[in-house]
């Protein structure tokens, strides 16, 4: 008996901190809030220490490795003669490492509080009831072991298409079966590069939150951030699984047993290329009394599998699933709400989903090609144009005007990140091409040549003062700009594309499409990654 138990310690996930469920006494001798940290005993950190140093090596040299290994055959070491002593000490040093992780397994045998909680976790294990899972959450250790709370196959008629959920796909090109035979082989090694560039580096310029050794150097933040959700907030952590067999670590604030109309709102967040929901945007809802759903991107954090778009697609449609099914919310009372490249996986989730009530993007872009050959070497664009259509077609504008609800799209005057040339030309700010291309999918007979010139001017005002004149000096009337649309929508209930502004002056249109501007986008006068403020985060406007 003892030596089992002594395995599963071994072979147990590490122990970060133990949260103290509301009902029960703070054990003597601890301070502060609710929860505290895992206190291991000394064989135990050091132990641990030695294999969390040798994990770091271990990501570095991954990282490195082919430099390493042009290094190592400039020099001559690849070849049998070196390679059998290096092979040697590869060998001793994992049978050292083998040694110091059985030490680090007997130091947790001897700690009280790690054998309770293995005996905890292999009997939810064992029976994942309500009341061990209740037991489990006090807990704070790798996600890897959590047992799954959710998974797409129990859901009777998922959303699904072979190779998992419905993407757009760009147009494909027609040509007769010898020349498209002729240019496949022509195209080849364009082909093979994208594709080792799209799974090595470019992934990981996309998604840095995504590298492990950032993850390893943010770790206590995250800690710290997910311990005030759960101990502060009373978060319950989920573990879902998409239809791809990635596990998506999610994080529930449920707010409807409260007072307050927002309660029953459920807003679910989507983060940014290095945000994670411990730190990320959902703290915005949360402060304004919402119920509040966070997940991370597949490969961050807790959640497994790397964050190319068809596996963002798939975890958010599970996380979606997971709403319904399980915390009992109607699409028509969720919210989704997106903070940059959020924006992909939250304009997905109003596509496929039409139902959901409302959409808010803040500091989203239309198209990450412009974005990605800003960063790019001019000849490489070929190159870029291939790799972003065919691997990272993040093409948020095109799936958000397939959704009919309302939206709102906030803008960061000073975004540093998602504009083509500098934070000060505010006219390169992507946020105003996904606006302008809404727009002129909603109302085509309104955004003439003259209206479009109009919004750009508008759109192009650095302060509020400046936009407020440009606005005034097109002697815009809201209260007629709001009565010929409420007197369309309810003379016809089509969808969109509307066809108002038909037979309407210029004048008219003009003050129409800047009604409609500033009802469809705000300024938020700050950089890329300020946090919005609870007094940024509106409802989007809805006729």
């Amino acid at each position: 008996m003892a030596g089992w138990l002594w395995l599963r310690c071994l072979f147990g996930p590490s122990l970060h901190r133990i949260h103290r469920p509301p009902q029960q006494p703070r054990p003597e001798g601890r301070a502060g809030r609710r929860g505290w940290d895992y206190l291991p005993g000394s064989l135990e950190r050091h132990t641990d220490n030695i294999l969390g140093w040798a994990s770091a090596l271990w990501s570095l040299s991954y990282y490195s490795s082919p430099l390493i290994l042009c290094y190592l055959y400039r020099k001559g070491y690849i070849c049998s003669s070196k390679l059998v002593p290096v092979s040697q000490y590869v060998g001793t040093v994992l049978v050292c490492l083998l040694g110091v992780a059985c030490l680090r397994g007997w130091g947790r045998w001897r700690n009280p509080e790690y054998l309770q909680f293995i005996s905890i976790l292999e009997e939810t294990r064992r029976s994942h009831t309500p009341s061990n899972k209740k037991k489990l959450a006090s807990y704070d250790f790798n996600f890897s072991h959590w047992p799954a709370d959710f998974s797409w196959k129990d859901v009777s008629s998922p959303k699904l298409s072979k190779g998992g959920v419905s993407l757009l796909k760009p147009e494909p090109r027609h040509r007769g079966a010898a020349d498209s035979l002729l240019n496949s082989v022509r195209t080849l090694p364009c082909h093979v590069i994208s594709y080792l560039i799209a799974h090595s580096f470019g992934r990981r310029m996309l998604y840095p939150g995504s590298v492990g050794l950032l993850q390893k150097a943010m770790r206590p933040m995250l800690q710290q951030g997910q311990a005030r959700l759960i101990e502060e907030y009373e978060g319950q952590r989920n573990k879902l699984v998409a239809c791809d067999g990635n596990e998506i670590d999610t994080m529930f604030v449920d707010r409807r047993g409260e007072r307050g109309p927002n309660g029953k709102t459920l807003v679910i967040c989507c983060e940014g290329n290095a945000g994670f929901y411990e730190v990320g945007c959902m703290n915005t809802p949360l402060d304004g009394g919402y119920s509040v759903l966070g997940w991370n991107h597949p490969g961050f954090a807790g959640s497994t599998g790397v964050p190319f778009p068809q596996n963002e697609a798939n975890a958010m449609d599970v996380v979606i699933q997971f709403a319904v099914h399980k915390l009992g919310f109607q699409l028509n009372d969720i919210v989704v709400y997106a903070w940059s490249i959020g924006g992909f996986t939250a304009s997905w989730a109003v596509m496929s989903y039409p139902e959901i009530r409302a959409l808010v993007l803040d500091a989203s872009f239309d198209d990450l090609l412009p974005l990605a050959l800003k960063v790019m070497p001019e000849s490489w664009r070929p190159l870029v144009t291939h790799t972003i259509r065919q691997y990272m077609n993040l093409n948020n504008a095109e799936q958000l005007c397939k959704y009919q609800g309302p939206v709102l799209l906030i803008r960061r005057t000073k975004d540093e990140i998602i504009t083509t040339t500098g934070p000060e030309d505010i006219m390169s700010n992507r946020g105003n091409d996904l606006l302008l291309r809404l727009l002129q999918y909603r109302y085509p007979k309104v955004m003439t040549e003259d209206s479009l010139r109009a919004v750009r001017q508008w759109l192009g005002a650095g302060s509020q003062v400046e936009e407020e004149s440009v606005y005034m000096g097109y002697e815009v009337d809201d209260d007629w700009c709001l009565s010929v649309l409420q007197s369309y929508q309810t003379d016809r209930e089509t969808p969109f594309p509307w066809s108002v502004g038909e037979d309407m002056t210029p004048e008219g249109r003009r003050q129409i499409a800047l009604f409609l501007a500033r009802k469809y986008m705000r300024n938020f006068e700050t950089t890329h990654c300020t946090p919005l403020p609870i007094s940024e985060f509106h409802m989007p406007w809805k006729l």
